[in-house]
């Protein structure tokens, strides 16, 4: 394993994610899913300053510093995940579209296995989609940030009981994960608990959002 530096972190990674990226904008996100197509849709088409100087979540929350970077590179690859509204006369909009935790899992789990999700939304109430998963699904919840500013990234898996699990402690490490630039070992959804890099952002999340555990299992059928 490696130790923690400032490269591993918020602005830092991102960059090392992008420069990944930017050497073959055009591979696939996912090598066993073409269907969520490649990083880059063309050409970068990346949000206009003007526009993500003051842009901020649609509760108040700021953006985190990953994907204020990330936005400033390109935005295709998260305008085809959901996260901004659709185009209006051929316009395209800047506008940010989460939607409450029991609302995404249905859309992108289904009515049966989405459904008990609904009892968290209160307390994930602004959610965006992220390529990931096969059974399962990759979910960035805002709320309370951690020392990067970073907000969570969350695992929805159905293969067995539906569970929410901690995957990622900020964009940022789902994107260089994703991109190929950090390497690390354990299994489990939540295995960066264990990675000295990343362990103690993924215990603040724990604390903050799933009373010190590291998933919940979602049993909440509604009647």
């Amino acid at each position: 394993m490696t130790s923690p530096t400032a490269a591993d972190h918020g602005i830092a990674l991102t960059e090392r994610a992008i420069a990944a990226v930017e050497a073959d904008p055009h591979r696939l996100v996912l090598d066993y899913n073409r269907f969520v197509g490649p990083w880059v849709d063309g050409e970068p088409e990346p949000v206009p300053s003007e526009v993500l100087d003051g842009a901020v979540f649609p509760s108040g929350r700021p953006l985190p510093p990953s994907l204020r970077r990330w936005l400033a590179y390109d935005s295709s690859l998260l305008r085809r995940s959901g996260w901004f509204r659709p185009a209006e006369e051929s316009v395209r909009s800047w506008e940010f579209a989460p939607v409450p935790l029991g609302e995404l899992a249905v859309l992108a789990l289904g009515e049966g296995w989405g459904a008990p999700f609904g009892a968290l939304s209160e307390r994930f109430d602004e959610c965006f989609l992220l390529p990931g998963g096969s059974d399962s699904r990759r979910v960035l919840a805002t709320g309370e940030p951690d020392a990067y500013g970073e907000y969570p990234v969350f695992a929805l898996d159905v293969d067995d009981l539906p569970c929410i699990e901690l995957m990622y402690p900020g964009l940022d490490v789902y994107l260089a994960d994703t991109a190929g630039v950090i390497g690390f070992s354990g299994n489990g959804y939540s295995a960066l608990v264990g990675d000295p890099r990343y362990g103690r952002r993924m215990r603040t999340h724990a604390r903050r959002y799933l009373a010190g555990e590291l998933y919940e299992l979602c049993l909440d059928w509604p009647e």
